[in-house]
């Protein structure tokens, strides 16, 4: 089998694909956050290769313009995974990261192109009910104090440039997720598997329930902890991962 990266190098990925693995797993970090939020994840889970996406606008990004709308997103990244899709592959999306992993099935369903084997939704409503996001309420000084605490939390100083660089990062996120509106849900030929976090305090069982209408094969699976716990990847995710191939 031939070894190392299978395209130039692309922004979009901090580790570019390789051709050593048997399949892949393409992973869309939430809003305010970059490829990093995958960065204790490990390189492959049983020889599906982990794939972290770097939106633009942020990290080693944030000179690239932001991508403005999920529409926008989906149809920029559907031409670069292009060279990617010549192996069983999947998406993974947590939160808000869910919603352009979704818009991206359907561009690449709308190109004629191979889609993923599966998707992946964690800690997000269905698209129809993406606007029940309580931070999209949130002021400027209310998601300021969110990101210090998200930065304290992981055992980081959130100094202040740190901060008011991950605070402009995050409103213009929520300026796309703000502006995302898909009234209708569209069913995706892809199964789909629906993540809860049991500690989650704001995405409850009861508000994914309507990825049901999203595909012709939709299960739901709980996870043990809290809304970011995702990060550390733990056991039980790694696994659910593993079990579309």
């Amino acid at each position: 089998m031939t070894t190392g990266p299978i395209a130039a190098a692309s922004p979009w990925f901090v580790r570019q694909p390789s051709t050593e693995h048997s399949a892949r797993i393409f992973c869309f970090p939430f809003s305010g956050a970059g490829a990093s939020a995958f960065s204790a994840w490990p390189a492959e889970i049983d020889d599906i290769e982990v794939c972290p996406v770097q939106f633009p606008g942020r990290e080693n990004r944030l000179g690239h313009p932001h991508y403005g709308t999920y529409e926008n997103l989906a149809a920029e990244l559907a031409d670069t995974l292009k060279p990617f899709l010549d192996r069983p592959f999947a998406f993974f999306g947590h939160c808000a990261g869910a919603l352009p992993a979704f818009e991206t099935v359907v561009r690449l369903d709308d190109l004629g192109l191979p889609g993923p084997h599966h998707l992946f939704v964690s800690g997000q409503p269905a698209p129809h009910d993406a606007s029940h996001d309580r931070m999209l309420t949130m002021t400027e000084s209310e998601l300021r104090a969110e990101v210090e605490t998200f930065v304290r939390d992981r055992g980081i100083d959130p100094r202040p440039d740190m901060i008011d660089m991950g605070l402009s990062v995050l409103l213009r996120d929520h300026a796309a997720a703000r502006a995302y509106r898909r009234a209708e849900p569209v069913a995706v030929r892809c199964s789909i598997t629906v993540l809860h976090w049991r500690d989650d305090p704001d995405v409850s069982l009861d508000l994914l329930q309507g990825w049901r209408r999203y595909s012709d094969a939709v299960d739901f699976q709980a996870v043990d902890g809290g809304h970011h716990d995702f990060a550390g990847a733990p056991d039980a995710l790694l696994r659910s991962l593993t079990r579309w191939r």
